[in-house]
């Protein structure tokens, strides 16, 4: 693995921004520093989304919540960089399911649902970021109409962002006992970021689009054109693995396995080898059609899905498809276990909810409409322990939605579609778009009223 060290590319807006979110003071910025913390007063303005002060006296961030578990054992603070080091547990699985009996969901999914009043607009704001505000010139400022913030809704606030990429981010990883951030895009690079600074470390150039890319306990799997890269941050291993037909666009590991989607429809499989420190090829699943660009693993199941439209259930054990969904109709982009429960979306605008029946095969239970096609899933849990799915769209944004309700918890948004989104230690998550930009998001306690 070859580093190109560029260490000093973050630009002065981003050390601002940075350091304004709370992640850092600079000697220069004392001043206002001094003066933001003797009001200590969160913006109303941000808050509705469209404060146009740059500085502005007032706080961009939500005030310190009373110390939490999840604060005391990985909370951000101002010296310590982006990335906490707590692990807590969870019950989303990206890799590995749960098998977890949650039956009371099943008939509760979308009960309390919220899609708002069906125009986009909340207390008179449309849910669109203004235009004039991205060029940074918006004169309207609290009469503006359009959003002047890149989110919307309680609970999670920008932390940073990470400039860099020049294309479209399609993978974001957190190795295991590493303290950096690493980011891969289709401008044919992987980025390493210091968790600490937000400096990049380095850039490792392929020669080749990343397609995706995964890390399970220290190694990082990336999925190129014909080939899986595997790297081991503890040991600086570095490792090409043959065999997959043209690109490679989703990656997942379980039951010791490590599993690849590729262009030509089939599933490459390997198997780590202790005494070589290699990985064989263990087999190839090739029932898909079209290409396979989405896997995951839970309750001993791998499930595939696919641009043919059908998601396949696979035996971890056997290896052998045992069941072919073909609700959807059209391809499907995602999927995430979440408990007992199965989730996928697609470019056919739904997000759909899968529970197995008695005879063990999976049904649709319930089904999630929204007006644009559905690009990524990703589950988290909010200060409260309360579960949080994200989904992010083709119009350029991401939905939090509260499960099992599916009601609208918020919104970010983003200048293109966001494809990778990946959560962190300590209520963080991270989100890449298509102009190559990484945010750093931080998960903030909601304000309650008091009297």
């Amino acid at each position: 693995m070859d580093f190109d060290y560029n260490g000093g590319n973050t630009t002065n807006t981003n050390k601002r921004v940075f350091n304004r979110l709370g992640g850092g003071q600079s000697a220069n910025d004392t001043s206002n520093h001094n003066h933001l913390q003797q009001n200590q007063k969160v913006c109303y303005h941000w808050r509705a989304g469209r404060c146009n002060r740059s500085p502005c006296p007032f706080l961009h961030r939500e005030l310190s919540a009373p110390p939490t578990h999840a604060a005391v054992n990985g909370g951000v603070g101002a010296k310590r960089g982006f990335v906490g080091n707590d692990s807590s547990s969870s019950s989303f699985s990206g890799r590995r399911g749960n098998n977890g009996n949650n039956s009371n969901y099943s008939n509760s999914w979308g009960r309390f649902g919220n899609k708002g009043d069906g125009r986009g607009v909340r207390g008179g704001i449309v849910e669109k970021v203004c235009t004039y505000w991205v060029q940074g010139h918006c004169n309207r400022g609290d009469t503006c109409r359009f959003l002047h913030s890149w989110s919307l809704g309680d609970g999670f606030s920008l932390l940073t962002q990470l400039e860099g990429h020049q294309k479209v981010i399609s993978g974001i990883a957190l190795p295991s006992g590493s303290d950096k951030l690493y980011t891969g895009s289709k401008d044919e690079t992987v980025r390493v970021w210091d968790c600490q600074s937000g400096q990049c470390m380095g850039v490792i150039n392929l020669g080749g689009e990343v397609g995706c890319m995964i890390s399970e306990g220290p190694w990082i799997f990336v999925g190129t054109p014909n080939v899986v890269k595997a790297w081991n941050t503890q040991t600086n291993t570095d490792l090409s693995l043959t065999g997959p037909v043209g690109q490679v666009y989703t990656l997942v590991v379980g039951n010791d396995l490590l599993f690849a989607g590729t262009q030509d429809g089939s599933i490459l499989v390997w198997k780590f080898n202790a005494a070589t420190y290699n990985f064989e090829p263990a087999a190839s699943l090739n029932d898909h059609k079209m290409a396979v660009v989405s896997l995951v693993v839970g309750a001993n199941r791998l499930y595939s899905g696919s641009m043919d439209h059908s998601i396949k259930v696979w035996s971890l054990e056997t290896l052998q498809c045992v069941q072919t969904l073909k609700d959807h109709t059209s391809v499907v982009m995602s999927l995430l276990c979440w408990e007992q429960f199965l989730l996928s979306c697609s470019l056919d605008q739904t997000i759909k909810v899968w529970a197995a029946t008695e005879s063990g095969n999976l049904e649709v239970t319930y089904t999630h409409k929204e007006e644009h096609g559905l690009l990524t899933l990703c589950g988290m849990h909010d200060l409260e322990g309360k579960p949080i799915l994200l989904c992010s769209s083709n119009d350029s944004s991401v939905h939090l939605f509260d499960l099992p309700s599916f009601s609208e918890k918020g919104k970010i948004f983003a200048k293109q579609e966001i494809r990778a989104i990946q959560t962190g230690p300590g209520g963080l998550f991270f989100t890449g778009d298509g102009t190559g930009q990484v945010r750093v998001w931080n998960s903030v306690a909601v304000p309650t009223a008091t009297t």
